[in-house]
């Protein structure tokens, strides 16, 4: 029985993260989390592992394995951004109209909300260029580029993409269903305006586990090129500062893709996965959560890895006057961690 039909996802939620200000904890976020061993069997399950949740953003790598599917064809640092949630940086627009020219569309024909670009630095560049939300600035224009160039390329309408009966958005319900082994029970539209499909926490690691997994297990299928995509391009993906770059080029091989409303999805080549779901739908616990669990998962063992960076990804203050009074401790094991000498000197 799904979470929701015993009374909503609430139920069964249990702490990820605690807020520690000074010597006290001043705010819990709650959640539920699991992590999967290579085998696909559980690690760590905390909360309601089967959780029905919309994946949001993190499902980003998956449809864009059903549209290699069905004859899309990019470059590896142009098919990172088909799975991205993009900083609007330079790099990311001029990507995006690399992939509309490539099937002769140019922006006008994107349908994603319009949206400043999430870098600050870059939204203020834009506004100083006099221009306003835009959908090529808002952060899931390369999918949809790429949506379009998928449409062209299999002789579908154009105009009619985001509808979730278009063939398109039927090939990735099948494509979600079938990475996360889970049926899709609900339908909605995300905040970009494409279908959204729903799936569970276990499903979602069981996805990325797989899509890590691919390079090795399944080096021509589609979905080890979106892996091998991400990880050679993680700038793509995201952007400056954001966790899913930084986690990415801590460790070679990982795919982690971030989602609103608090979601999390990442896997390593050894096909070990995780996926989070923050109850209050926050993105503040989110990269000492992923660190955490990664670490959890073996990642620092991972041939490569930068264990300076992994550690500095989880390290998240709490501000006063501007400097570190507090941390965002992860919680994985049903009980606070014993405060780092960090988190002491801080408080």
């Amino acid at each position: 029985m799904t979470t929701q039909a015993r009374g909503g996802i609430e139920r069964a939620a249990v702490p990820l993260a605690e807020v520690v200000r000074g010597d006290l904890v001043e705010s819990v976020h709650a959640g539920h989390l699991v992590l999967l061993g290579a085998d696909g069997e559980p690690v760590l399950e905390r909360g309601d592992a089967d959780a029905v949740i919309w994946p949001r953003s993190s499902v980003k790598p998956f449809q864009a394995v059903a549209m290699l599917w069905h004859g899309l064809v990019l470059p590896p640092r142009l098919l990172a951004l088909a799975a991205a949630s993009h900083n609007g940086e330079p790099e990311h627009l001029a990507g995006v109209r690399e992939i509309l020219d490539g099937v002769g569309l140019d922006e006008s024909t994107l349908q994603n909300t319009p949206d400043m670009p999430l870098h600050p630095p870059a939204a203020f560049a834009w506004q100083i260029e006099g221009h306003g939300p835009s959908s090529i600035t808002q952060n899931c224009s390369g999918k949809h580029a790429a949506m379009l160039a998928t449409c062209v390329a299999a002789g579908w309408d154009t105009a009619t993409y985001l509808d979730v009966d278009h063939p398109l958005q039927l090939a990735v319900r099948e494509t979600v269903a079938q990475a996360t082994g889970v049926p899709v029970e609900h339908v909605t539209v995300d905040g970009c305006g494409a279908p959204l499909f729903s799936t569970t926490v276990r499903g979602l690691a069981r996805a990325f586990g797989r899509l890590a997994a691919a390079p090795e297990r399944e080096p021509r299928s589609p979905e080890a090129h979106v892996a091998r995509a991400m990880a050679a391009f993680p700038e793509m993906v995201g952007g400056t500062g954001r966790d899913a770059t930084l986690a990415m080029r801590a460790v070679p091989g990982l795919v982690a893709k971030d989602g609103a409303d608090g979601v999390y999805g990442a896997g390593l080549p050894d096909g070990s996965a995780l996926a989070f779901k923050v109850l209050d739908g926050g993105s503040r616990p989110r990269p000492a959560v992923l660190a955490a669990a990664l670490r959890r998962l073996g990642a620092s063992g991972v041939a490569g890895a930068d264990d300076a960076a992994l550690t500095a990804l989880g390290d998240v203050p709490v501000l006063g006057a501007g400097r570190p009074v507090g941390v965002v401790r992860p919680v994985l094991d049903g009980a606070s961690a014993a405060p780092t000498d960090d988190s002491e000197r801080r408080s």
